[in-house]
């Protein structure tokens, strides 16, 4: 594993980086180790273990992360959920509120999941003409300091647990 979690002073999620970086930062006493990596790398005078966790001795400050507007993302806020019917699907699809050719745009507030079935009822038209409701209005996703962790849900080593606020697969 040559990846490394970097944890802010204050334990918060900051970043992952390469093993070579995370050595730099604990050597030149910028971080500590909190969980190693069941691995060594030997030089001529030390024996070093990897670290899989360190945290930075110093504050950083950053804005947080915008929240891209994706079809993953909006499936993510829905729940993987229609919004018109309230079931899950499998299958889900994007649905334009108010139809781009009627002058929807293509943003978070006018974008949802749908399942094919209720998607293909509404067609290309408003709500209003297709006799259908949202059950939720649609919004923009609030950003968090882990919200660039979620491509390592599912597959984030045993060490990165204690310190992610979410649970594995």
């Amino acid at each position: 594993m040559n990846e490394v979690l970097v944890l802010n002073q204050n334990f918060e999620p900051l970043n992952v980086c390469n093993l070579r970086r995370a050595l730099i930062l604990v050597l030149c006493d910028k971080a500590e180790v909190l969980a190693q990596n069941h691995c060594q790398i030997h030089t001529v005078t030390l024996t070093i273990e990897c670290p899989a966790v360190i945290r930075l001795y110093k504050l950083v400050r950053r804005a947080l992360p915008p929240v891209r507007l994706t079809r993953r993302e909006v499936f993510r806020r829905d729940g993987y959920l229609c919004q018109y019917c309230g079931r899950p699907t499998n299958y889900p699809t994007l649905d334009h509120v108010i139809p781009r050719h009627r002058g929807g745009q293509h943003t978070w507030e006018n974008l949802v999941t749908a399942c094919m079935r209720c998607n293909h009822r509404k067609g290309g038209r408003p709500l209003e003409e297709a006799g259908m409701r949202l059950l939720r209005k649609p919004v923009r996703p609030r950003s968090s300091p882990y919200y660039f962790l979620n491509r390592w849900r599912q597959c984030s080593p045993e060490a990165w647990q204690p310190f992610l606020p979410f649970p594995s697969a």
